[in-house]
């Protein structure tokens, strides 16, 4: 098979290389095989230098890692160099000869490579080579745990090998163990958030797990450009208070999409019947100009099934912030409704944070208002797999404006790579206990003491206190001649300079 493998390169598939370079790996095999598949983030190379180098999302390796130009060889360095891609590799079982994978693990039965090519091709194709091992060897993951983050694992005495991989054949995303993300874990997010919580009374507890669940909810809306009445607002914020009580099953995505679609009249309700896309149209023509072109609506019911079950999955032992992006990216990516994805998107963050017990009993962070803070940053996560995705679906313009896909590509919304979609909810997991919890808390407090400070002067209904505290926030502490003169005119000038003073004490870091 020698012949199907590239030479040096300077360019591959318009990515430009660091250096002239041999592509080894999964880039030889999507070479070789002529693979439609989005190409890795990362990409493996030979090159003639004695050191590795890595840029510009190449590893470029030295002379002495370079691999048999075979099938074998190459197969063999992706999984050792480059972990496991699940999308490549159906791609490439589904174009190689069974004869041939089931040819070179006879030759060497017992191999650590071997057994795990055998295991993941039967795992990916649902169906049984004519193989067996006679041999006792110690069983090898299926994921190497020093690349890629996996689940428990259960043994598959037939290979030899442990089914760790954290979803099934129907979805299952996969995550890089990066510095970043290792850093994060080893921080212990969970536990600082509770020591966050210990110090606040239960009340002002309360009222600022309240407040947070109003602004994430507001700030969902924002994110899609929306601005709903409040009902709607407070509506969603329910919801999203009740997120994790149940696991996840068709019905509850269906009460979800009730929820945030207030006006059924032009939004079909349920699973997409046609096919979708994310992006503008043609002014002229009305073409569609997608950014993101979403699942097939054939494969949604296969897909959210999958998706379902990786939810519901209790031993896969994922860290709770990368499972909860897993879940919430894959679904977005597969967008199963016409409309309200976005929002459920989000939903689906707090119900796996909820049921996997990593926020505090009664407080749900604010993980929508972060992500608005981050909304550059979150279109690029968004855009990070759905620019490599685009070049892999053939599709033409439909009736409405819509998108008809004409190829297969199920398998591209069940397994992709989902590390910078962990990070990023990371960062904003941070952001929530680092800065979102702690300001709210303290606002309140402040706020308190103002207003009690207020009652002890004037008494003053509850809805003009708050006018007064909003004229004063807008004017940095000061209240304007206009609210001197109207809303405020019964107030003395020395009531009111006691006011401004009172108010400058109670912020003095700023309100």
């Amino acid at each position: 098979m020698s012949e199907h493998f590239s030479g040096a390169v300077s360019v591959f598939h318009d990515r430009r290389l660091p250096e002239t370079a041999v592509p080894a790996g999964y880039a030889a095999l999507i070479h070789a095989y002529r693979l439609p598949v989005p190409v890795p983030r990362t990409l493996s190379a030979i090159g003639t230098k004695h050191r590795i180098i890595e840029q510009d999302s190449w590893r470029i390796y030295t002379p002495r890692h370079a691999p048999e130009a075979s099938l074998e060889g190459h197969l063999t360095f992706a999984l050792k160099n480059e972990g496991v891609d699940l999308a490549v590799l159906k791609r490439l079982f589904l174009a190689v000869q069974e004869g041939e994978i089931a040819e070179f693990v006879r030759q060497k039965p017992t191999g650590i490579y071997t057994r795990r090519i055998w295991f993941l091709y039967e795992w990916l194709l649902g169906r049984q080579l004519k193989l067996s091992i006679t041999d006792k060897v110690s069983y090898v993951d299926a994921i190497d745990t020093d690349l890629q983050f996996a689940g428990i694992g259960t043994n598959s005495v037939r290979h030899r090998v442990r089914d760790n991989l954290p979803g099934t054949p129907e979805f299952c995303p996969l995550v890089f163990k990066t510095p970043a993300l290792n850093e994060f874990i080893a921080q212990d997010w969970k536990e600082r958030a509770r020591a966050v919580v210990s110090e606040v009374p239960k009340d002002l507890l309360a009222r600022t797990a309240a407040f947070l669940l109003l602004k994430d909810s507001k700030s969902s809306y924002v994110i899609e450009g929306e601005r709903p009445p409040q009902d709607r607002i407070q509506r969603w914020g329910r919801a999203i208070g009740e997120a994790g009580r149940a696991p996840l099953d068709q019905q509850e995505f269906l009460r979800l999409q009730g929820i945030v679609i207030a006006d059924e009249r032009f939004v079909r309700l349920g699973f997409r019947q046609e096919g979708g896309f994310v992006g503008e149209h043609d002014r002229d023509t009305q073409r569609p100009i997608p950014d993101h072109i979403s699942a097939r609506h054939e494969d949604i019911s296969s897909l959210m099934a999958g998706l379902i079950a990786f939810d519901h999955a209790a031993e896969n032992d994922l860290d709770p912030v990368i499972a909860a992006a897993v879940l919430a990216f894959g679904f977005v990516y597969i967008h199963p409704f016409e409309d309200g994805n976005g929002r459920i998107h989000r939903y689906l963050m707090h119900h796996v944070l909820s049921r996997r017990g990593f926020n505090p009993a009664g407080l749900h962070f604010p993980v929508s208002s972060a992500i608005l803070d981050r909304i550059a940053e979150y279109k690029s996560v968004l855009e990070s797999y759905s620019s490599r995705l685009l070049p892999c679906v053939r599709w033409e313009a439909a009736p409405k404006g819509n998108v008809k896909v004409l190829n297969d590509t199920a398998d591209f919304y069940r397994f992709f790579d989902a590390t910078p979609h962990a990070e990023f909810l990371y960062e904003c997991v941070r952001q929530t206990i680092e800065q979102d919890l702690p300001n709210e808390t303290n606002f309140l407090r402040s706020f308190d003491a103002f207003r009690a400070g207020i009652e002890s002067m004037i008494d003053m209904p509850e809805r003009t206190l708050n006018n007064l505290f909003g004229f004063l926030r807008q004017n940095e502490g000061k209240l304007s001649k206009r609210a001197r003169e109207n809303e405020f005119v019964q107030l003395t000038t020395e009531e009111i300079e006691t006011i401004e003073e009172l108010y400058r004490a109670s912020f003095r870091e700023g309100a």
